[in-house]
């Protein structure tokens, strides 16, 4: 069996965002399971179906789709923006999505985790997240449900080294069952796939 690969997908177009930092100390922990890269979603031009077509269709969203095509599962991470997920997020879901039905992230296996310097851990950025999962066929890891709070630059560096033994802690199981979600649904299915 190749080791998984996966696209990580980060809520927040911040260069210095928790998720990202989140996102690299997952990517670090489970390197000898999966292989995990970002894909960038700050450029990508807001979808109108309008434009959804070989002629008129922005570059940037057919490289974003080319991206996911073949990976074999997606990481998301979700900050929260007015209890929600950011616009930059629900336009990525958006235009990897389609076209209706045939879009690259359908059917992906997934897990979502939230990062944020507040007490809730960006709770509603990551539920405002499932609707989208559960519309795309997307399989996803139930548990641990992963919303960080608290989080900030004495706690976890830029490239993702965790200096909170509790963060570190927390992340760590949640990057194990990720890894291990990845790889069942890679063997033929998870005993708590619906």
């Amino acid at each position: 069996m190749t080791k998984p690969t996966i696209a990580f997908i980060n809520g927040s177009i911040r260069e210095a965002s928790f998720n990202r930092r989140i996102g690299k100390a997952i990517t670090a922990m489970v390197a000898d399971r999966l292989t995990i890269h970002e894909v960038p979603i700050a450029d990508l031009p807001l979808y109108n179906p309008d434009i959804d077509n070989d002629d008129d269709r922005p570059e940037a969203w057919q490289t974003f789709r080319d991206a996911l095509k073949d990976v074999d599962g997606v990481l998301f991470s979700s900050p929260e923006w007015n209890r929600s997920l950011t616009g930059a997020l629900k336009n990525a879901v958006d235009v990897g999505s389609r076209p209706q039905g045939k879009g690259a992230l359908v059917g992906k296996p997934t897990a979502v985790f939230s990062a944020t310097p507040g007490s809730t851990g960006a709770l509603g950025g990551n539920l405002a997240m499932l609707p989208c999962i559960k519309t795309l066929d997307m399989p996803d890891m139930g548990q641990p449900e992963a919303y960080y709070g608290g989080v900030n630059g004495d706690k976890i560096d830029m490239d993702g080294t965790i200096k909170d033994d509790g963060l570190e802690k927390q992340v760590k199981k949640f990057a194990d069952a990720f890894a291990e979600h990845i790889l069942q649904m890679q063997r033929g299915g998870s005993e708590h796939a619906e």
